[in-house]
């Protein structure tokens, strides 16, 4: 047997509970406690994020320490003994989860959070009910549905400064924060203003930090179950990449499981005229997309082009950095450019009135609810909005469970033709560097007319931070640059417009690891989400569908060559221009 000799170093001895551990110089009590197989229950933390021990839920007892320490922020040091499961720290939490519920409204049972909130599972484990709740004044706050993607009830939120993290560290808009002191303290948008009249870019990321019912997408599945049950009403259904990597989770399956096959039955089984993939979208964003590339290439056209596939990204630059907008290609989302083609090509193929086609949308992303209301959204025609409804993948799960379908148990089908077949490069399209990488797989073949030899382009992967690569492309080097979250594009683009970065393409989606944590997918706790990369965990399904695959290339997929021959001629064409391209706002003065 060989031993490997381990360096311990910078390993901090420490009990928990009595039992001896190691743990990390610089670990948390909380971090420690975890490494060891001890959860310590939130509400507050979100690491990298959010770490101020406001709750108090956390606490610990340490020996010699007088007082009950927040286990999220309180470092370990060598020797120390923590407690974390004693009387009184049981009782500590107990008191403060009876704090929290005398502020809260408690209508748990209509609760869009009702058996995902962090708030009601605490309380049941720690026996805690709303009889227990000390009596005093509650504020009644007006209820705010202004915004087109979402809600905020304040009535419901414990303050405890997740959404306000988020919308500050992780996305760098900064439209919501803290205003009042003690009692009457409450989050908002800047100078009392409702959530439309901000700067939101209707990411969402507020919405899955939330512990509990405070935020919540808008619920658009009336309007579905209205259009499925109109006769004369022709309704199509698409759904997005990120979707079959998370719905699973609604029904306690594992994160990251694909479950396109019982998905698809799923939406047969609920109505749907017509079940599409997205991805099949996503394959011809590419061919647009890598046409535009390569124009500005080689005719000097304004560079570096953006991709702009993520309308929370869009929304980002029009307000913040309008300047940039003619960066940004005019390329529709796979979402838009599905919906304008479902009501044109579609609906002349299969003979329908595209007055009476209702086109919608299955998407990871709030954001995707406000594209849908964007100008320049009509392709096929005056009134023809590209798409109609745009609901989450959590909306969906709501609709599956109330039409009493056993999801775990369906059986798998596929998508319908022609809309529905898609390369593996359309797949990976959820994943932070998907788009990326099916352009350059599309690009590179384009450029040098030879079949590349490995079609992954691993440099551009990856859950978080900014990644950049240069690719030899025929002789052409072209500098490729992605990231995720908004606030990491703030850094780069203040870094382009100093000099002091220099690319050809680059791909920007708001939502931190892409749209597989979009703000509309399944909720995972903090205590899963501070402790595991989920985003990557969902994009692995993706990359794991993509690398299955023999098709794998946008330009090879053969739906996409027929609606070229039957209808678009090429990609560029003025009617590809006119169907499949948009215009941008400047709303840095709104």
């Amino acid at each position: 047997m060989i031993s490997k000799k381990v360096d311990t170093m910078d390993m901090i001895n420490i009990k928990i509970n009595g039992i001896p551990c190691q743990a990390p110089a610089g670990s948390t009590i909380l971090e420690a406690a975890h490494a060891s197989g001890i959860a310590i229950p939130t509400l507050c933390y979100l690491k990298e994020i959010n770490a101020i021990g406001a709750c108090r839920i956390c606490v610990v007892e340490v020996k010699g320490a007088k007082t009950l320490v927040p286990a999220c922020v309180h470092p370990i040091s060598e020797g120390m003994e923590i407690f974390t499961n004693t009387k009184r720290v049981h009782d500590a939490r107990r008191t403060n989860l009876k704090l929290i519920l005398s502020t809260h409204r408690q209508e748990c049972l209509s609760c869009d959070r009702n058996g995902h909130c962090e708030l009601q599972n605490l309380c049941y484990e720690y026996a805690v009910d709303s009889n227990m709740a000390f009596e005093g004044e509650k504020i009644q706050y007006e209820i705010d549905d202004s915004a087109v993607h979402m809600q905020r009830d304040n009535t419901k939120c414990i303050m405890c400064r997740r959404c306000t993290a988020v919308c500050n560290v992780a996305e760098g808009v900064g439209c919501i924060g803290v205003s009042g002191r003690g009692f009457t303290a409450k989050i908002g948008s800047s100078f009392g203003e409702k959530l439309a009249e901000s700067k939101c870019i209707h990411c969402g990321q507020c919405i899955i930090a939330c512990p509990t019912g405070a935020l919540s997408e808008k619920d658009d599945t009336s309007k579905v179950w209205e259009a499925i049950a109109d006769p004369d009403k022709y309704v199509i259904v698409q759904t997005a990449p990120s979707v079959r990597a998370g719905l699973g989770e609604e029904f306690l399956m594992d994160i990251g499981e694909n479950v396109e096959g019982k998905m698809v039955t799923a939406l047969r089984m609920l109505g749907f005229d017509a079940v599409f993939d997205t991805d099949w979208a996503a394959d011809l964003t590419i061919m647009e997309e890598a046409t535009e590339l390569l124009h500005r290439i080689q005719n000097g056209g304004t560079m570096p082009m953006f991709t702009s596939c993520c309308p929370g990204w869009i929304k980002f630059c029009e307000t913040f950095y309008p300047e940039f907008i003619p960066n940004l290609s005019t390329c529709k989302s796979p979402q838009s450019m599905f919906g304008a083609m479902a009501k044109s090509y579609y609906a002349k193929k299969m003979d329908i009135d595209p007055n009476n086609i209702v086109v919608v949308s299955v998407m990871p992303c709030t954001a995707k609810k406000f594209e849908i209301t964007r100008d320049d959204m009509s392709g096929a025609g005056e009134g023809l909005r590209d798409v109609d409804i745009s609901i989450t993948t959590r909306e969906l799960s709501k609709m599956i469970r109330r039409a009493g379908l056993l999801f775990n148990i369906l059986p798998e089908s596929e998508f319908d033709a022609p809309l529905g077949i898609a390369s593996g490069a359309g797949h990976i399209f959820g994943a932070s560097g998907g788009v990326m990488e099916a352009a350059l797989r599309t690009a590179a073949e384009v450029i040098t007319g030879k079949s590349l030899g490995a079609v992954e382009f691993k440099e551009v992967r990856g859950a978080h931070g900014i990644k950049e690569a240069t690719y030899d492309i025929g002789g052409t080097p072209v500098r490729v640059c992605v990231l995720s979250g908004a606030a990491n594009a703030r850094t780069l683009l203040e870094d382009i417009k100093a000099g002091k970065r220099q690319y050809d393409f680059i791909e920007v989606m708001a939502c931190p690891g892409g749209c597989v944590n979009g703000g509309g997918q399944p909720f995972q706790p903090s205590v899963v989400r501070n402790f595991s990369s989920v985003s990557s965990m969902r994009a692995e399904a993706l990359y794991g569908e993509d690398a299955s695959m023999e098709l794998r290339k946008s330009h090879e997929n053969p739906a996409i060559k027929q609606v070229y021959e039957e209808y678009l001629e090429a990609p560029g064409s003025d009617i590809a221009h006119h169907l499949l391209h948009t215009s941008y706002v400047d709303r840095s003065e709104k």
